[in-house]
């Protein structure tokens, strides 16, 4: 009896909470000052909170994807890897890409890969004193730090760590039933559109990742009215909800390659990838690697991002881990602060114990 007592007072606390308030959810962004700031990059050190020193050891620089909002690494207090990584006393850094607009439909990969993450490595390194970076990547951001770090070997890269960054597109069970389709279309399918909308805008993005997990929103009210008493459990509801309605544009050039060099000829799987007459070979990376796929990720499932570890025979060490959640679940989850980020701490300790 007591038990129920105290869940209904609990739910009632929230409910008045979130009237309030507006919300139960801590959403204040972890503190950070900016660095350096150039087209589509906005660099930040992460600093500590609570009184705390500032952090030192290895610089960590977190790399988001394109589409997604770099608050992915931040996305509410009690379940952001970037505080984790700042608590734990690592120096930490963001790189943020901003918005992007109709303006920079032109702009492909090797932007990203020859411009953006580059001069965001060699910023970060520099303001940590010259040290090697250590690289976290998630989805897209992962495979972009990969094809940096094979075009680029001599960046001050230490390690690389990707999540839920899939490599092998015929992996992807939710992209094989339009493959017959695109084919049939000589891979002409989706070109008019997204020329004309010069990419895929953010109206368009946000609903089809909510789609890849229409299950869960279509069973999401009643999950919050079974765990009303559940404060945590209604934080990370809001927050995932906050991170869904920030979701970003993809340019058209970049998304155009993504379409037909990664999902339709699946060259990530081989190897290797021609960027405008320049190819990338991923048997480039020589530094550690770790990489991490979620269990339930329907968008990376476990083959598509395994496909990394084949193809990174000159790193001196490739590591493959799995861990609960989907896409977004397995970076920032409320089980991902006792799964993911144990490995990547492990990891990250482990460099340091070998360097």
């Amino acid at each position: 009896m007591s038990s129920i007592v105290s869940r209904l007072a609990a739910a009632a606390s929230n409910v008045g909470t979130k009237l309030v308030r507006g919300g139960v959810a801590d959403l204040r962004p972890v503190p950070r000052v900016l660095i350096d700031r150039g087209p589509n990059r906005a660099v930040y050190r992460m600093n500590g909170t609570g009184g705390r020193s500032a952090p030192s050891g290895p610089p960590v620089l977190l790399v988001p994807p394109l589409a997604a909002p770099a608050l992915c690494f931040d996305l509410r207090r009690g379940c952001s890897l970037a505080e984790h990584l700042v608590e734990g006393g690592r120096r930490t850094y963001l790189v943020d890409y901003g918005t992007v607009a109709f303006s920079d439909r032109r702009l492909g990969i090797e932007h990203w890969v020859e411009e953006v993450l580059p001069r965001a490595i060699r910023k970060v390194s520099a303001d940590a004193g010259g040290r090697p970076v250590h690289v976290v990547a998630w989805c897209l951001g992962g495979i972009f730090s990969v094809l940096t770090a094979a075009d680029r070997p001599d960046l001050p890269v230490a390690s690389l760590t990707t999540i839920a960054s899939p490599f092998d597109f015929t992996a992807i069970p939710l992209v094989a039933p339009f493959r017959p389709l695109v084919e049939a279309t000589g891979g002409h399918l989706l070109t008019p559109f997204y020329r004309l909308l010069g990419g895929a805008p953010s109206y368009v993005v946000g609903p089809v990742f909510r789609a890849t997990g229409i299950d869960k929103e279509i069973t999401k009210p009643i999950a919050i009215l079974r765990k009303l008493d559940d404060r945590d459990f209604l934080a990370q509801i809001e927050a995932v909800d906050h991170f869904m309605a920030n979701m970003i544009a993809y340019p058209g050039r970049t998304f155009g390659q993504i379409y037909h060099r990664f999902f339709r000829a699946n060259d990530l799987a081989e190897g290797s990838v021609d960027l405008g007459g320049r190819v990338i070979s991923l048997s480039r990376v020589d530094v550690p690697t770790l990489v991490i796929a979620g269990e339930n990720d329907t968008i990376a499932p476990r083959r598509a991002v395994e496909r990394l570890v084949g193809l990174l025979d000159k790193a001196p060490e490739v590591r493959f881990r799995v861990a609960p959640g989907g896409h977004l679940g397995v970076l920032t989850g409320r089980r991902a602060r006792h799964t993911t980020w144990c490995h990547i701490d492990q990891f990250l300790d482990d460099q340091l114990t070998s360097s």
